[in-house]
């Protein structure tokens, strides 16, 4: 009995240390200049932490990924323009009321126009600027990199927003969970496409005098939408697609309760201009905050494509245009309802379940998957680097492999 207790002791010290040695080992790297740093060994990544070291991993590298583009993202603010490529987004921003002690609010809205000479678009930016008043934040109106009739849903507009997103948290303490995209006519085009692709940045969005095109709602599960039209708004049967969103909005929560909150009207008498009427939209905004790790997740690929979603993830190359995954968690349980992939990637953090125990995957409703998931370096820095959201790093993974619709292989890493 004194063999076996020992035995134990011995396997927890000799755990806690290698741990231990892991956030030493870490620090150390991390003290050289990011352009002097020899490459940490496959086993130094992919050692287990415990809970606390990986909190405390996922703060130095967060940190870390910060001071690198601190510069950058400063001066990107202060120039009020983001680089991209050949693509320049230039904005204009407006500060209301108190910081709170949650951070500042940030509201991105896109103006109309498109398809039309840039006098025009300029003209529709500036008309933007002064269209909306919270009551409190950072107001933001960006001018559409190009004078397309999709100017706000070009592929470009993703990681420009990104790196607005990033910029404004930086510089004005903003707080990523009180994201908000709103926009008018053409712009109201680009919130019909932008809030389902990108509903995992967004705590809320507001479509107003807009057309969606070919998109589809399913993804704004776990945001609040607010849909403004004009009842006389018939070019391009706005008026009639929106009343058919409505309707849609209300089946998908009624079959689907806990997401789905939305908002939607129909203004008597108005046609293309409101009358400042969509106003009441950026209150009803307000009270929503994004969960960066909802219970549920719908995800499905529009034409513009993401390699990953909330918790969810597939390699890029996958990515394509229609393909589908319908997951949820609960306790230690994974539950995958749908999946379009060959290889899905489900990554899990401490405020998901707890990761001391076994947890277990369902896929069409079998287990599929059972046992401990190990925290490592690794996960974390490889989410810190492809989402740069503070919310949206992650310690652990598990990847489950199909064929022909069939798991033949489920791993944690």
């Amino acid at each position: 009995m004194k063999q076996t207790l020992y035995a134990l002791l011995t396997v927890a010290v000799t755990a806690t240390t290698g741990q231990a040695q892991s956030i030493a080992t870490l620090k150390s790297w991390l003290a050289q200049p990011a352009d002097k740093r020899a490459p940490l060994t496959t086993a130094a990544w992919q050692k287990p932490l415990s809970k606390r070291d990986a909190e405390e991993a996922t703060t130095l590298l967060l940190a870390d990924q910060q001071r690198q583009q601190a510069d950058r993202l400063r001066q990107c603010w202060t120039d009020k323009a983001i680089t991209q490529g050949d693509q320049v987004l230039k904005f204009e921003y407006r500060i209301f009321g108190a910081k709170p002690a949650d951070g500042r609010s940030l509201f991105i809205s896109m103006h109309g126009g498109g398809n039309a000479p840039a006098n025009v678009n300029d003209q529709q930016w500036k008309n933007q600027i002064g269209l909306y008043k919270p009551s409190e934040g950072v107001y933001v109106a960006p001018r559409a990199p190009t004078n397309t009739w999709n100017l706000w849903h070009e592929a470009h507009i993703d990681s420009l927003f990104d790196e607005l997103i990033r910029a404004a948290v930086l510089t004005e303490g903003v707080n990523p969970d009180k994201v908000y995209i709103m926009g008018y006519s053409a712009g109201g085009d680009g919130v019909y496409q932008l809030a389902p692709r990108m509903a995992d940045r967004w705590a809320a969005a507001s479509m107003m005098a807009g057309h969606p095109n070919e998109v589809t709602p399913v993804n704004l599960r776990n945001i609040g939408f607010a849909l403004h039209m004009g009842a006389l708004d018939k070019a391009y049967d706005r008026n009639k697609i929106a009343e058919r969103w409505g309707r849609m909005l209300d089946s998908l929560q009624a079959a689907d309760p806990g997401g789905y909150k939305h908002q939607v009207q129909l203004h008597e008498g108005r046609s293309h201009w409101m009358q400042r009427e969509d106003t009441v939209a950026v209150p009803w905004m307000m009270q929503f905050r994004r969960n960066p790790i909802p219970t549920k997740v719908v995800w499905k690929q529009d034409d513009v494509t993401h390699p990953d979603f909330y918790w969810l993830a597939v390699p890029a190359d996958q990515a394509k245009t229609n393909r589908e995954v319908i997951a949820a968690y609960s306790g230690n349980t994974v539950r995958i309802e749908k999946n379009d992939y060959d290889t899905l990637l489900i990554r899990l953090n401490d405020r998901m379940m707890n990761l001391d125990k076994p947890v277990t995957v369902l896929y069409a409703g079998k287990p599929v998957f059972t046992g401990k998931v190990n925290r490592t370096l690794r996960t974390v820095r490889q989410t810190i680097i492809s989402r740069n959201d503070p919310e949206l790093a992650f310690p652990a993974t598990i990847r489950l492999v199909r064929k022909n619709d069939q798991a033949v292989s489920v791993t944690g890493e």
